[in-house]
């Protein structure tokens, strides 16, 4: 039997949300399925994978063919580099704990990657913020001169009628 792990859709009307399935290659894409392996949610930021490690794993090692946007989550959570791991512990190439050293470090920096983009996006934001204020200020000072110019025209012009009125008077 040939199998596949895929996504199978879930979730309202223009707000996906997926399970990681591995499921008969014959079976309709929202139809019946193995197992589920986890979920996928393409509307967070960045998007959000749960996944069962261990069994995706299983399933990789055992020849399930999965399709593209599924080989690109597990790819980004490790099972292709773990996959890769233990096949060079089956080799000899090196043993389990150097191939855990490998993945923990890997994990690692991936971290830390994800990290620097959330602090890196949170700086923009601030900095976005603090310009989009700084522009706010600017426009209320020239809307606060424009308002005091007009008031001093007014002021002016009533101080001019007036002077005209009061000679015009004492001349009556």
């Amino acid at each position: 039997m040939a199998t596949k792990i895929r996504l199978q859709r879930g979730g309202r009307k223009g707000y996906a949300v997926y399970r990681i399935v591995a499921a008969d290659a014959r079976a309709p894409r929202d139809g019946r399925f193995i197992e589920k392996l986890g979920t996928y949610n393409p509307n967070t930021n960045p998007a959000s994978v749960e996944l069962n490690f261990e069994r995706a794993l299983y399933w990789v090692e055992t020849g399930a063919q999965p399709t593209d946007t599924a080989r690109n989550i597990l790819s980004r959570e490790g099972v292709y580099l773990m996959k890769h791991l233990r096949g060079g512990v089956k080799k000899g190439a090196f043993d389990e704990a150097a191939a855990e050293a490998k993945f923990d470090a890997w994990k690692q920096a991936k971290v830390k990657a994800a990290e620097a983009i959330r602090e890196g996006e949170a700086k923009a934001k601030k900095e976005a913020a603090a310009k989009s204020l700084e522009a706010e200020k600017k426009m209320n000072e020239a809307i606060a001169k424009k308002v005091a110019e007009k008031k001093a025209a007014a002021a002016t012009a009533a101080a001019e009628a007036a002077a005209e009125e009061t000679p015009a008077e004492t001349e009556a």
